[in-house]
């Protein structure tokens, strides 16, 4: 199966190999409303995610679940061979296509996207995708 962009957009939660953080982030979103978390609690990115989010994510549509006072934002890290081992922050569609390109030559790299508000601070995996998998049969 070759890598298909709109996995980083959470559009293929079936591709092989996508995992999908839907479920757990209902979950902590549902005991924050219900009182059993603060915003203190979740609403904790660390200084360089928040710094990422900032100046390295790519922009939805979809407004923070927490504050409701901005959209979140996506921001991209991948880690694999050649890559620095705190990973590498993904700011284009044209730098993940690249990836992509340098993932069939040199070993499978794995993407995470973290969903962040330049707010509140609020941030959660959402997904996590492989890119270079081979097709099958190839």
């Amino acid at each position: 199966m070759d890598y298909r962009p709109v996995a980083a957009e959470g559009g293929v939660a079936s591709a092989a190999g996508v995992i999908d953080y839907r479920l757990a982030r209902r979950a902590v979103l549902r005991e924050f409303r219900r009182g059993r978390l603060s915003t203190t609690d979740i609403c904790d990115a660390h200084p360089e995610l928040h710094r990422a989010a900032v100046s390295c994510s790519r922009p939805t549509e979809d407004l923070c679940p927490v504050c409701e006072q901005a959209d979140v934002v996506n921001v991209i890290y991948a880690f694999g061979p050649g890559l620095p081992r705190s990973g590498r922050c993904v700011t284009t569609p044209q730098e993940l296509a690249s990836l992509h390109e340098r993932a069939t030559h040199k070993g499978q790299y794995t993407c995470y996207v973290v969903e962040v508000c330049t707010e509140c601070r609020w941030n959660h995996l959402t997904r996590v995708f492989p890119l270079g998998l081979q097709r099958a049969g190839a």
